[in-house]
């Protein structure tokens, strides 16, 4: 039997501000019963699963990157329960019935608009169960931070979600293209395919790689000014020399720059590169 645990349960896809009032609840009765704070969560998305705009539907956060934030919000055990068709049949009640036999729930804790099981019960027609009431911004959901960031609002994003939002992938080779004129670029290959790209556009990213943190530019798009077809991840690292082909590198967005245009010659893209690298340089 695992220890007694206060538990809480969703998707919490990117564990935004919206989350965290739960999450802290979680933690702080934990502490105070000298229990375990414990997130049961699933994987995959149960869009993707029950094929409800799976083809458009993006994530704000990697399973990994999901795990880490819960840790860092003081959460002792995230539990990962596949998502399959069966287990979205589950009722409300058989679903807490599984909490409390599987991970030992003393308590679960819900957010005031929570809804569970098949029969889609509101937290607050459920025995033994904690609900949060609503704090601050009660319409600050995933689904409002991905339509931020499709449309670029990038500092708007970060604001709701309580930190910079991500990339994480694998350097990978380009057309080194961006070498030829000073400005040599990483080309980022996603780690989880599924991970919302913001809207095309150049940003001041930081980036981290190779143990460091360093400051960045960061172009979303196409190319066009060398007639690319296909949408790439690429960035310029300030100050930055070493070869990084085949490595990790995790970029946090700052702010958008401006759109991605197609520029008359690559003398001219050069020069509107320089001037990037000042914005970024002086945020």
């Amino acid at each position: 039997m695992c220890e007694v645990a206060v538990v809480t349960t969703g998707f919490f896809d990117g564990v935004h501000l919206g989350h965290r009032h739960v999450l802290e609840t979680v933690v702080s009765l934990a502490r105070e019963r000298a229990e375990e704070a414990v997130v049961v969560t699933f994987w995959p998305h149960p869009r993707t699963v029950l094929q409800q705009d799976a083809r458009d539907f993006r994530l704000l956060s990697s399973l990994e990157e999901k795990k880490s934030l819960l840790a860092a919000c003081g959460i002792d055990r995230v539990e990962v329960l596949p998502f399959t068709r069966e287990f979205a049949a589950m009722t409300a009640d058989e679903y807490l019935r599984l909490l409390r036999d599987r991970y030992n729930a003393s308590t679960v804790v819900m957010g005031f608009d929570n809804r569970i099981g098949s029969d889609k019960l509101c937290a607050n027609d459920l025995d033994n169960v904690i609900v949060v009431d609503e704090v601050g911004d009660n319409t600050l959901s995933s689904t409002k931070i991905r339509l931020t960031l499709e449309e670029g609002r990038i500092e708007e994003a970060n604001g709701m979600l309580g930190y910079g939002y991500g990339l994480y992938g694998v350097v990978v080779a380009g057309n080194r293209m961006g070498r030829s004129i000073g400005f040599p670029t990483a080309n980022m290959q996603l780690y989880e395919p599924l991970k919302l790209v913001p809207k095309d556009g150049v940003y001041a990213v930081e980036v981290e790689v190779l143990g460091g943190l360093y400051k960045g530019m960061c172009n979303i798009g196409v190319r066009p000014t060398v007639d690319g077809k296909v949408r790439t991840i690429e960035t310029h690292i300030l100050d930055f020399e070493q070869d990084i082909y085949g490595l990790p590198l995790r970029l946090h967005f700052v702010r958008r720059i401006r759109d991605e245009r197609k520029f008359p010659s690559l003398e001219a893209l050069r020069e509107q590169l320089r001037a990037d690298a000042l914005v970024t340089r002086n945020l």
